[in-house]
């Protein structure tokens, strides 16, 4: 293989416009050319048309991926290094994203906009992104984050998520803001946090840990919104919110709808017990996300599909107050998914890979990227011998396509 960076001419013909992407290898098969049409892979070059050919240099051609779950509001990507303290539980993190918050010297926007593109560049086609709600911020993360993606239209789809990180309950003010971002057309999906741990009003009872949900479930219900909660309570504390929200999912007619992000306490599952809850799950179509944090909270994605259940791979928080790692490539974090739940067959490794690219579309409503025709044209060239490998080694993306259109090369927005 060649270490050129793809080389493009345009031959002109009158009628529509196509795009050859010559001598790539799908999966590292055989080389063969890629032929984009409006945006979609097609069999063949229509008659009269207008084509440009990118030489492809014997490199691999893979789908774009999906992230599935990402903070870009709270991200230090780019500015200068900030050293973070101890910190014990979430009310404690929250402390210090505020903090982080008033000291960053660049607006949400830029910050958001900066890894946002450089996700893109690393082949990211399409992120869930996660916002903050708080009266400590207003609305200033979920209208940084908004303008970030009206900058990168074409080259990231992006579904925006208003976040309560803060809680609902504990927080005054933070249900008002969530049915203001919703009522202002900002978002596409309106969150939630641990309604009967971090949440909850202390002396509540039952019905305290679930007013939460009423504000969550009558935002998404008045406004046609997708629900998107972070679970992170174990045992019952987790289990029991998560039928709470299947029930909820299946008497609103909101299945497909409705995300649980992170559900340690189904990662801690095992045997009938998890398999009862995958078809608890599946029944009223709810998705999963995970960000592989450890052996022990990442979830059996593998079997939870066996039982009909979407599952989405995500970046979480990027350099942010809760923690130093993160890059927003997810090709990297596939990688460290396989790595976290100590793979080493190759199917193994492509299945590390597929949730990364078809799990985050399937949840997010999108057509997979298969190099089909028929499918989207977005993928990647990358040098390598075959997608096992490429997951192991992690190797530069020459060249990203979105749409049928070159939109990076090595690694950065053209």
């Amino acid at each position: 293989m060649t270490n050129h960076a793809a080389d493009a001419d345009t031959r002109t013909v009158a009628g529509a416009s196509a795009t050859v992407f010559r001598d790539v290898r799908p999966f590292g098969g055989p080389a063969v050319d890629l032929v984009a049409v409006d945006g979609v892979l097609a069999d063949a070059v229509p008659d009269g048309a207008v084509v440009e050919y990118v030489d492809g240099g014997g490199r691999l051609a893979l789908p774009t991926l999906v992230d599935a779950h990402i903070h870009p509001d709270k991200t230090a990507w780019g500015e200068p290094w900030h050293s973070r303290r101890p910190a014990r539980g979430i009310a404690e993190y929250v402390t210090g994203d505020v903090e982080l918050y008033r000291d960053l010297p660049t607006p949400v926007a830029e910050r958001a906009r900066r890894l946002m593109a450089h996700a893109a560049a690393q082949g990211t086609r399409a992120m869930r992104a996660h916002a903050d709600v708080a009266p400590a911020y207003g609305l200033d993360g979920v209208a940084g984050v908004a303008e970030a993606r009206e900058k990168l239209r074409g080259v990231l789809d992006v579904q925006l998520v208003a976040f309560p990180q803060h809680g609902v309950e504990r927080t005054p003010g933070a249900a008002e803001l969530l049915e203001e971002a919703a009522a202002a057309g900002l978002i596409d999906a309106v969150g939630g946090i641990d309604p009967a741990g971090f949440d909850r009003v202390s002396g509540g009872g039952a019905s305290g840990e679930n007013r939460q949900l009423d504000v969550v479930f009558g935002i998404a219900e008045r406004y046609g919104l997708a629900v998107d909660i972070h679970l992170h309570d174990v045992g019952e504390r987790g289990l029991g919110p998560l039928r709470e929200i299947a029930a909820r999912t299946e008497a609103l007619g909101l299945r497909g709808k409705v995300t649980v992000s992170h559900a340690f306490a189904v990662a801690a599952l095992s045997g009938e017990e998890l398999d009862a809850t995958a078809d608890l799950l599946a029944s009223a179509d709810i998705a999963l996300t995970t960000v592989a944090p450890s052996a022990r909270t990442v979830l059996p994605f593998r079997r939870l599909a066996e039982r009909g259940v979407r599952v989405g791979l995500g970046s979480d928080g990027v350099r942010d107050n809760w923690s130093p790692y993160g890059n927003a490539d997810m090709l990297h974090r596939a990688w460290l998914l396989g790595w976290t739940v100590g793979v080493r067959l190759d199917e193994e490794l492509e299945a590390c890979f597929r949730l990364a690219a078809d799990g985050g579309a399937e949840l997010l409503g999108l057509p997979k990227a298969d190099l089909r025709p028929g499918a989207p044209a977005d993928f990647m060239l990358v040098e390598g011998e075959c997608l096992p490998q490429v997951v192991i080694d992690l190797p530069r993306r020459d060249v990203v396509v979105r749409a049928g259109r070159v939109v990076a090369r090595d690694g950065r927005l053209v």
